[in-house]
């Protein structure tokens, strides 16, 4: 833990005691008596209302007016928080650089007796399910930084154990079941691409400022995409199903509900494969494919699994 970082987590600790020694702060923060001297004297640099008792049994006390106003939660604000913290839980890295148990002391330090011990409570009974993956990625405040500065980056990524450089502007990170996801557009091809961040093993970023902004590349990034030579698709399906798809599909596909279920979209070439995977999840829901060619690598696809399982 650096200084500004004790100094914040003092602030928290000392503002609901009216009095405390040295060895207080020494004990917690395993720091020494010097630095607990220098550190008390930065908090009333700060502006904390802190004064010293003097004698055998001296202390410091701190005055009544707290310097961190109460901040009142309703209940239900309560729980939208706390869940919205607990997703983090899921992540073995996150953009930021916090730890989620002192982010959890700091939120609990704003609530009530009875607010703490309702949430509590609540974990026990509410069951919320996460994914948790193994993956760090190192780089994420990095990626995250470039596309608040606009600016490029080089980076290196790993897929297949091969090693490539890629010279990309980062426009939007996102999280799916516990994994990180980035992407951007290479500068040298000027196509769209998502990486997964914890493939990236290298990351600098230009002090050049990009071409493009962040809402030119967001509003242009599907139309990056695809390519000239891209195929139109049209599955149908049954209605039954559609949650599938609003539980996972990607950003080339939506959904039209009518008389008919349908989905609609594209792929680039070299895509097929993906795409037919991912269709194959419907399993006897769908109702129609098109275009043909599409139907047929997923009935090559069923086919060669059939041959797998009969031969074990």
């Amino acid at each position: 833990m650096n200084k500004s970082e004790r100094l914040n987590d003092m602030i928290r600790y000392l503002n609901s005691r009216e009095f405390f020694n040295l060895h207080d702060l020494m004990d917690k923060y395993n720091i020494s008596k010097s630095t607990a001297l220098r550190d008390i004297s930065s908090l009333e640099q700060l502006g904390m209302p802190i004064f010293a008792e003097h004698g055998r049994h001296g202390r410091y006390g701190i005055l009544k007016n707290r310097l961190l106003s109460p901040i009142i939660f309703t209940i239900d604000e309560v729980y939208a928080l706390y869940f919205a913290m607990l997703t983090l839980e899921s992540y073995q890295s996150t953009p930021f650089h916090l730890s989620v148990n002192k982010l959890n002391e700091k939120f609990e330090d704003c609530l009530s007796k009875k607010q703490i011990e309702q949430i509590h409570k609540m974990k026990k009974v509410l069951q919320f399910e996460i994914y948790q993956h193994n993956n760090v990625s190192r780089f994420l405040d990095g990626i995250l930084k470039s596309i608040l500065n606009e600016s490029n980056c080089k980076i290196q990524y790993v897929k297949n154990n091969q090693t490539k450089s890629y010279h990309v502007q980062f426009f939007k990170i996102s999280a799916k079941f516990g994994q990180w996801y980035a992407t951007g557009i290479e500068l040298n091809t000027n196509q769209y691409r998502v990486f997964r961040c914890d493939r990236i093993t290298f990351i600098e970023e230009e002090e050049i400022k990009s071409h493009f902004s962040i809402d030119e590349l967001v509003s242009r990034s599907l139309e990056m995409y695809q390519s000239e030579k891209s195929i139109d698709f049209e599955v149908e399906i049954l209605e039954q199903v559609k949650d599938l798809f609003y539980k996972e599909h990607y950003p080339s596909m939506k959904i039209e509900n009518g008389n008919k279920t349908v989905i609609k979209g594209f792929y680039n070439l070299g895509e097929e494969e993906f795409i037919a995977n991912y269709f194959m999840r419907y399993g006897n829901y769908v109702i129609s494919v098109k275009p043909d060619s599409l139907k047929q690598i997923i009935q090559d696809k069923i086919e060669n699994l059939l041959n797998h399982y009969q031969k074990l």
